[in-house]
């Protein structure tokens, strides 16, 4: 049904598209018709972080920044989803166009830059939704929020995700809010994982029940760099780690007309790149902190050599709009390719 579909869609810019697709979903969903777009998928349970999904194919955060459509994108199969990325306050994001289509590249560039309704729009959806399986809250920090201040925003966030979410991820590596990036390394990081590390403990004691964190890096990470988080990581008790978000080089897409286009490049040519820091991380870690998979997954192959190079579970997203909800069970079938 996707393939009939996505031909007209790709005629729509590419926000439009996108809103207009999950507001489908929402329809088809609410007719019970989500069996014409869901793929048949194998039980496949698997744990990470102390938490039990009911197959390692989730959706990565981006797709539903809100939680607007949660129960209808449940339907198709996901094994665990993450809205996000949430900030404590709405803000428009950046200008448009920013959401670049490329598609004889499978790929995307975005500079949308946290659009969002803020963590209290967010909560309410996800409190209205019917969805009981492993749900991931993706946390950020406005857009005027000062580097020196972004620990703030993050506990904002984490205090009123925390009753509602299986697992929280502390985005700190979007290259579409200006000096983000730089909360990743040294001092900045510590200081910001002890304080929310500390928060965390506290909200398990209030609440009664233990809620991972997970961080997400870039793929832009020199050796040094993963040395640097890796011992973070390990030093702090960090739940789980999500690599990576979008890139910002642009060697595979040099030549295309939106080549130069200012964002965050995802979908097959960060592949590559995602897999070697996925492996780079596998490598240090020492299997002390458990990994989420993402970047360029758009096959069985590209979903095999994340597992191999050392992801516990996988997400896709952009290979979720080239090739619809049918590389849920592709990428599932490389991940068990992968388990053999």
């Amino acid at each position: 049904m996707y393939s009939l579909l996505r031909p007209l869609l790709f005629k729509l810019d590419p926000e439009t598209a996108h809103n207009i697709s999950l507001k489908g979903l929402d329809i088809a969903n609410s007719l019970n018709l989500s069996a014409l777009f869901a793929p048949k998928l194998q039980h496949t349970p698997v744990d990470i972080m102390g938490l039990s999904v009911k197959n390692p194919i989730g959706l990565a955060a981006g797709l539903d920044k809100n939680a607007d459509h949660i129960d209808a994108l449940a339907s198709l199969g996901f094994g665990f989803i993450e809205v996000g990325t949430v900030t404590p306050r709405p803000q428009a994001g950046n200008m448009q166009p920013r959401l670049f289509r490329l598609a004889e590249h499978e790929a995307i560039i975005n500079r949308m830059g946290f659009n969002n309704e803020g963590i209290d729009y967010l909560i309410a959806n996800v409190k209205r939704s019917n969805y009981r399986g492993i749900l991931g809250i993706n946390i950020g920090k406005n857009k005027d929020t000062p580097n020196e201040n972004a620990v703030d925003d993050y506990l904002i966030c984490l205090e009123k995700a925390y009753p509602h979410a299986s697992y929280i991820t502390v985005n700190l590596s979007s290259p579409n809010t200006p000096g983000l990036r730089d909360l990743q390394f040294g001092d900045p990081l510590k200081q910001l994982l002890a304080t929310l590390k500390e928060r965390q403990d506290q909200l398990c004691t209030e609440h009664g029940r233990y809620v991972p964190i997970a961080i997400k890096v870039a793929p832009d990470m020199a050796e040094s760099d993963i040395d640097d988080v890796s011992s973070s990581l390990i030093e702090y008790e960090i739940d789980g780690l999500i690599a990576t978000n979008t890139t910002i080089s642009r060697e595979a897409v040099q030549h295309h007309k939106f080549g130069s286009e200012l964002g965050g490049l995802s979908g097959a040519p960060v592949a590559q790149l995602s897999t070697q820091t996925i492996a780079a991380f596998k490598q240090r870690l020492d299997g002390k902190v458990p990994m989420i998979g993402v970047g360029g997954i758009t096959n069985a192959q590209t979903a095999q050599e994340k597992v191999e190079a050392g992801a516990d579970v996988l997400q896709i997203y952009t290979g979720f709009i080239y090739k619809g909800p049918q590389l849920i069970a592709d990428a599932l079938d490389g991940f068990n390719r992968a388990q053999k």
